[in-house]
């Protein structure tokens, strides 16, 4: 995505700052006052997926959100940083340096599990909250085919042009929507059109499939000793809800919350439904939680 040309009409603006903390150039977009919500969106994403959480956190706190490496406007610094535990890794330092310390991170999808991850590295740790978290393990065949699949297309240069070339269209973007479960807006459905038309998201998106590795996540859950909400939309087709009931399972301090009538991106479809479940287990949040990060 080009800064200069794609930026200006994209949603909240306004709030987005570039940031060369190596090995990315980062976008990120920030506002009002008061402990720090870090927003992780998932793969193939970007900060647009929160346009309308956004507005609904600043009420009360200061909001951070991100662009994942090689994704919406981050540029990438190196291709072999796109893993779970590299952004982990660069998102942790991203935070020291901004002197971000999150009372809670809110990841979705493939950001979910990366939340979880962070919650390992930062100190004090935040809060978690998951959103159809990408934390199962394929079976059967899908196991070890569509990882090589990935790693396939991910390793020839080519890839991405190609992907890009087989036509980013509104009708393409609304089939591959609807298969996860989401009905979009048409303003929701031209963001990500713009998204799978652009040739370096694509490959960041590929890159980051490609190295993906949740194992060292599962294993650890029963050693996040935080508060975690796992939220998941029970008409979700691109991570079944049984995935987050487990993880909670799991999780010393975990709760399960199953969001009726919505699918895998059920924050662009009713960001209110979604959120009012996670402002009320936010003010029930132990002191220690809520005062992770001061206000500003």
């Amino acid at each position: 995505m080009d800064w200069d040309r794609d930026l200006p009409d994209w949603p909240h603006s306004g709030l987005s700052r570039r940031i060369a903390q190596r090995p990315h150039l980062w976008h990120v977009q920030e506002t009002g006052t008061g402990d720090t919500v870090l927003l992780l969106h998932g793969a193939g994403a970007s900060t647009h997926s929160w346009r309308d959480v956004i507005p609904i956190l600043a009420r009360q706190f200061r909001v951070v959100a991100l662009d994942l490496p090689g994704q919406g406007f981050t540029r990438l610094g190196s291709r072999a940083r796109c893993s779970l535990a590299h952004m982990t890794e660069d998102i942790a330092a991203l935070c020291a340096a901004q002197g971000w310390h999150p009372a809670v991170v809110i990841g979705h999808s493939a950001g979910g599990a990366i939340a979880l991850n962070l919650a390992r590295r930062l100190r004090p740790a935040p809060a978690v909250v998951c959103l159809n978290a990408a934390l199962g393990r394929f079976d059967g065949a899908a196991g070890w085919l569509f990882p090589i699949l990935a790693k396939l297309m991910a390793a020839t240069p080519l890839a991405a042009l190609a992907f890009t070339a087989a036509g980013a269209s509104p009708a393409r973007t609304r089939r591959l929507i609807a298969s996860t479960g989401s009905r979009l807006s048409d303003e929701g459905i031209g963001y990500y059109t713009r998204l799978t038309a652009d040739t370096a998201h694509v490959d960041g998106t590929l890159q980051m499939m490609a190295r993906w590795n949740v194992d060292p996540v599962l294993d650890w859950l029963p050693r996040i000793e935080t508060p975690c909400l796992m939220l998941a939309a029970e008409g979700d087709r691109a991570v079944a809800p049984e995935i987050s009931r487990r993880a909670a399972d799991r999780l010393p301090l975990g709760q399960f919350q199953a969001i009726p009538g919505l699918g895998h991106l059920a924050h662009e479809e009713d960001p209110d439904a979604v959120m009012r479940p996670v402002l009320d287990w936010m003010s029930d949040l132990p002191p220690a939680c809520k005062s992770a990060s001061p206000a500003r």
